[in-house]
């Protein structure tokens, strides 16, 4: 498949089945999460692999979705404040954005290998702090994999017309 059969095939799953992560499937997507470009090479994340049923329940607690506890594991997406590339002019830190990139491949290397995926931001901050403390990382995104249940829902993608997000000059 071509790129663009990749980002079109990739959605938001919210439904996955018991089946579990294989390592290879893992290894691959992780390989291209490690491959992912950041601002100046540094590279400011970390990414914990979430399998264990004892750090899934303490997930849960972060964000209580039903369909949330149907994924087999998770990856939390971090980013590290003080490694970060800071723009000189005005001081925009870029590590949010290099998580973002990375996470986006993580999520595009999933749909490749036939796994869903799902971006979820909403999550209570304050008991990832207490999960993973650390004065230098903070939680980006955690991110469900897992193969998407038969009867997942997968709406229509909806998006801008080509004329309303570009301009040319």
């Amino acid at each position: 498949m071509n790129f663009l059969e990749l980002t079109q095939k990739r959605f938001s799953a919210r439904k996955f089945t018991a089946e579990p992560v294989s390592q290879e499937d893992l290894d691959y997507i992780m390989e291209c999460v490690r491959l992912a470009p950041s601002a100046c090479n540094k590279q400011p994340w970390k990414f914990i692999i979430v399998r264990s049923n004892e750090y899934k329940e303490k997930l849960w607690g972060a964000y209580n979705r039903e369909w949330f506890r149907t994924a087999p594991l998770y990856i939390v997406c971090m980013k590290n404040n003080t490694a970060c590339w800071t723009r000189p002019e005005d001081a925009k830190a870029h590590g949010d954005i290099d998580v973002a990139i990375a996470t986006e491949h993580l999520c595009l290397a999933a749909a490749e290998r036939g796994l869903g995926t799902c971006w979820v931001c909403n999550f209570d901050p304050e008991v990832m702090h207490q999960l993973f403390a650390s004065d230098n990382f903070e939680t980006v995104a955690i991110i469900p994999v897992g193969h998407t249940a038969d009867d997942c829902v997968c709406t229509e993608k909806k998006r801008k017309t080509m004329a309303e997000i570009t301009e040319e000059v």
